[in-house]
Formats: structure tokens, C-alpha cells, sequence
């Protein structure tokens, strides 16, 4: 994976993404999670239609300025004052657009995924295939905090980026895309089929229609 790809806006970047290999390192050791649900999301000087369900929708703010940041970076953001969820910055430094990494399969550091779980959770760990399932929870298993890694590069330590290659595994063979979840309005409607996730993977989240404002 090469941060020319990440000079694209967010809505071509994030089908691409699916099967790829994103690794976050950490003193307790490093995590690395296939990819298997994203959403795109465009905000100012992005072409295309206006997407209210972006946080960079109206204007620049201490919380979203790495989404005008250079690509490749990560933006993070704490969500619902709940968890924390990793954005992958996409287009020209100034134009902010930015693919939402929604859930993954853990392949590596399977442990340290656990017990970041089982600490948020306060008890055992979820099964498997729900580690990563939903864009808090994995997060959690990366050890993903706003803190420690909002505006970092996705080039250099402690995060590792691939594309799946015939060493990794074959890319998947039947991507879907549809609304987005859990935001609100037009921009989470079939107007904005801008979720894409691989078909049949037991990591995909469950969709939920959004209530309130948006995101």
C-alpha cells in the first residue's frame, strides 16, 4: 500500500481497502486486523455531494483538522462519549475526506486483542469474530486512542498498512455496499451507498438507521 492511493478521495479508497492488513504496535505488543468494513465520508473541498453525515461537513475544528491534514494520516475521534473510532485521511492536504475503518478479522496478537476487550468490557472476551466487529470495538483491539494516535502517519510506526498480496491471502471476491451505518438523514439513506464490507464475513457489523443528529 502506497500513500499515493490515499491522494484519492475517501468514496474511491474505501472499497479498496477491504482485505488489507492494518497492524498497530503497542509496548503490550502489536495487533494486526483485516479489513473487512468501511465507510467513506466527505467533508469541505471534496467534489461531490454534500455530505451531512461528515464531521468535516461545515467548517475546520480543533476535534476534525487531521481530516484536512495530509493523506495518510489517522484521524481519530471519541464517539458518543463512549469509544474511540480510526478514520484513514484521504484526498489533498485541505480537502477533507476520510475512510472510517467500521471492523476487521484479528489475524495477529490475538491475546492483546482480548485482554483490551475484556478490560473495556469489565469481564470475559467477546467470541472471535466480534473482537473487531464495529468501529469501537476494534479501536479497542488496536489499542486505537484520540490521545496517542490522531494524526499520525499510517507510514511509519506503530502503524503498518498492506494490501492483501498472494502471500496474504486472496482479495475478496464479492464486495457490497450500501447505506451508512447509524447516521442520520440523507446521508444515511440509499443516496449514500457509501458502506462497503465483504460479503458473508462474520466481522460485518449488523446495519442500524440513524437517529438524531448526525455523527
Amino acid at each position: 500500500m502506497t500513500r499515493e492511493l490515499f491522494l484519492s478521495p475517501a468514496l474511491e479508497v474505501a472499497p479498496v481497502l477491504l482485505g488489507g492488513r492494518l497492524t498497530v504496535s503497542a509496548p503490550e505488543g502489536q495487533v494486526t486486523v483485516r479489513i473487512t468494513e468501511v465507510e467513506a465520508y466527505h467533508g469541505l473541498g471534496t467534489e461531490g455531494p454534500h455530505d451531512s453525515g461528515s464531521h468535516s461537513r461545515s467548517r475546520r475544528t480543533e476535534r476534525n483538522a487531521s481530516m484536512f491534514g495530509p493523506p495518510g494520516h489517522a484521524y481519530v475521534y471519541f464517539s458518543y462519549g463512549m469509544h474511540f473510532a480510526l478514520n484513514l485521511v484521504c484526498s489533498p492536504e485541505g480537502a477533507a475526506s476520510g475512510v472510517l475503518i467500521r471492523a476487521g478479522e484479528v489475524l495477529e496478537g490475538l491475546g492483546v486483542a482480548r485482554g483490551r476487550r475484556s478490560a473495556k468490557r469489565g469481564g470475559a472476551p467477546p467470541a472471535p469474530a466480534m473482537l473487531a466487529r464495529g468501529p469501537g470495538n476494534l479501536a479497542a483491539a488496536l489499542g486505537i486512542r484520540r490521545e496517542t494516535h490522531d494524526g499520525l502517519d499510517l507510514f511509519a510506526a506503530p502503524f503498518a498498512l498492506s494490501l492483501p498480496t498472494a502471500s496474504s491471502g486472496p482479495a475478496p471476491h464479492e464486495i457490497a455496499s450500501g447505506p451508512r451505518v447509524g447516521v442520520a438523514g440523507e446521508a444515511g439513506g440509499p443516496a449514500f451507498p457509501w458502506r462497503f464490507w465483504i460479503v458473508g464475513d462474520p466481522t460485518v457489523s449488523a446495519f442500524r438507521p440513524g437517529r438524531g443528529a448526525p455523527r
